[in-house]
């Protein structure tokens, strides 16, 4: 049964995948100056550029996700993301008590769709999609 729904679910689940990314990608675009101020409230250098390249992973990667266009190499691009995210964005261990919980909720979400990623970066985006259309 599961072969014949094998490229639905492969599109089903690149779409529901990138969709956290996409919606993401375009709120750093229409909240410009607040993700700038939350990049640069943890530290990091070039906050401007840094989200410019947020929304570019994001936005871009999640979109080539979704129409399965260079998949094994966003998926494994955006999963490097995520992990890093992660680690910058929802590092419980170093939040008031009051905040671990949500923090780590929200690591290992990042980590859950760091797999997820990994798991399409090895086993490709299935024939509904730009990719199996070039023949890649």
């Amino acid at each position: 049964m599961f072969n014949s729904l094998q490229n639905p679910l492969a599109l089903v689940g690149r779409i529901l995948l990138a969709l956290i990314f996409v919606t993401s990608g375009f709120g750093k675009i229409t909240g410009f100056e607040g993700t700038v101020g939350y990049i640069a409230s943890k530290g990091l250098p070039m906050a401007s550029i840094a989200a410019v390249i947020a929304i570019v992973i994001e936005l871009g990667g999640g979109l080539a996700v979704v129409f399965g266009f260079l998949t094994r190499w966003t998926a494994l691009a955006l999963a490097v993301f995520t992990v890093i995210a992660a680690f910058i964005f929802h590092a419980y261990w170093g939040v008031p008590a009051e905040q671990v919980m949500m923090q780590q909720i929200n690591f290992w979400k990042n980590i859950s769709i760091a797999g997820g990623f990994l798991v399409l970066a090895a086993f490709g985006p299935g024939a509904i999609s730009i990719d199996a259309k070039r023949g890649n």
